[in-house]
């Protein structure tokens, strides 16, 4: 289990490694769009990383190919669908703008 903290919010949860950033976001009773149920097609659960980037499973080609034809994309954006909790505490930020 590692600490997951969801900004704006600053709600902290626990999350087992392995598991989907989306599936903790919503688990934890934030709201955060998913319009293709986690298949990285829609873009719509994109986030900031904004702690713990280098200890998550790096980014793969379906994750990568949707965020590069995204808007508003930086080094700390990934998708929530797409992204596997590790070991250790990260902290993200939910993006009001999608």
């Amino acid at each position: 289990m590692a600490l997951l903290t969801i900004q704006p919010s600053g709600k902290t949860v626990d999350v087992a490694a392995g598991s989907t950033l989306l599936g903790a976001i919503m688990a934890a009773g934030e709201t955060i769009a998913h319009k293709c149920d986690g298949k990285a097609q829609c873009g719509s659960c994109h986030i900031f990383v904004q702690e713990g980037r280098k200890t998550l499973p790096r980014i793969q080609k379906l994750e990568n190919e949707k965020l590069d034809a995204l808007v508003g994309v930086s080094s700390k954006s990934r998708l929530a669908c797409q992204t596997l909790m590790g070991e250790e505490p990260v902290t993200i930020e939910l993006l009001s703008f999608v």
